[in-house]
């Protein structure tokens, strides 16, 4: 910290503060009316970015962590060709909003900073925002990875208004409630027994059976879809784990596991950009007949399993994952639903990139 007291006498900055926005947490915050060097928490808010920023959507990032370079390396290739300047963003740590260092942040002279709402906030996170409120650095929470049926259309409206967009996030937002709603009001004529269904996050990334989630993220869209989360009278919070007697017991009719490419690790589940069907049902289907618990499932057995890609989890593409939830739980019900239709035009409309890979799978018969 040797060197924050003189940042803090020399830094200042040279956009105008002009409006103010409510951010995702109530807080009324004075911003630039024309931001040009913001600092995102983490790199994956370029996914959203992408849907509401023509052209270069990182023009205006003057730094983020390098979470989507390591948990993401399809989708940072394909951004990264579509548009090079992007690799000379400077990258703030490894991936963890911990990581931010004070010092580097500042010497970037942002005029804004964009912070992801966390499950769970540490210590590093307070004493951040606290030096930046002291330097005069307005500060702005969304949330795209907790609470996302709150908080994803007034997420994407922060963004709309903050990068002068408010034109192109409505017209996402329109597109986002209307499929979403389109789900919500045909469970709403279903009159059966809800599906049971197991989420489980990250097959075959970790040794432990099996961590899930529950009171929000994906665990809040696939109740949102009509799933019985079979993990959901045990756990208080966004995660938590559920032991293997526990699934058998439970005996879920639906299961889903989330992954993502890594090409450095065939153990675990293919899935994303750059991966074909073949791939990721192949992977699928690998990973489960290796699983002495989760292959006893009468699910497995049913072919009732599917993977999905693990990083809709975090940005307003999870429309589809929420499409492709229903279709699996219900597919008579569903049976005219079709996410990979809703993820081209996705793509096709909002984004600038062309549409590759595979984001969802099934097990093969």
């Amino acid at each position: 910290m040797r060197f924050f007291l003189p940042l803090l006498l020399l830094l200042c900055s040279s956009a105008t503060l002009a409006k103010s926005i409510v951010d995702i947490t109530g807080q009324t915050v004075t911003i630039p009316d024309h931001p040009r060097r913001v600092i995102l928490g983490e790199s994956r808010m370029l996914y959203t970015l992408a849907l509401i920023v023509p052209g270069n959507p990182a023009a205006q990032i003057a730094g983020w962590p390098a979470d989507m370079a390591k948990y993401d390396a399809q989708s940072w290739r394909q951004f990264t060709t579509a548009f090079p300047a992007i690799k000379a963003v400077p990258q703030l740590g490894s991936g963890a909003l911990r990581d931010l260092n004070p010092e580097q942040v500042l010497r970037l002279k942002p005029d804004l900073i964009i912070l992801p709402r966390l499950a769970k906030s540490g210590a590093e996170e307070a004493h951040f925002r606290q030096l930046m409120q002291q330097v005069n650095i307005p500060v702005i929470y969304v949330d795209l990875r907790v609470d996302l049926l709150r908080n994803t259309v007034p997420s994407l409206k922060i963004f709309g208004e903050v990068f002068n967009q408010p034109q192109r996030a409505q017209a996402f937002i329109d597109f986002y409630q209307q499929h979403m709603n389109a789900v919500r009001d045909r469970l709403a004529t279903y009159q059966g027994k809800k599906t049971r269904v197991m989420l489980h996050l990250h097959l075959g990334r970790r040794e432990t059976c099996c961590t899930t989630a529950v009171n929000g993220n994906l665990g809040q869209l696939l109740a949102f879809a009509g799933g019985d989360n079979i993990a959901a009278g045990g756990i208080k919070g966004v995660f938590g784990e559920i032991n293997p007697e526990q699934v058998l017991a439970q005996s879920p009719q639906v299961y889903f596991a989330t992954g993502m490419a890594d090409s450095d690790n065939d153990k675990t589940l293919q899935l994303g950009p750059q991966v074909s069907p073949a791939q990721a049902a192949a992977s699928l289907q690998r990973l489960l007949a290796a699983q002495p618990v989760l292959s006893q499932l009468e699910a497995v057995k049913h072919h009732r399993a599917y993977g999905l890609w693990h990083n809709f989890y975090l940005s307003p593409w999870h429309v589809v994952a929420v499409e492709a939830f229903a279709r699996a739980l219900y597919p008579q019900l569903f049976a005219g639903l079709d996410p990979q239709h809703t993820l081209e035009q996705l793509y096709q409309r909002f984004l600038p990139l062309n549409l590759s890979g595979t984001f969802w799978s099934q097990l093969p018969q």
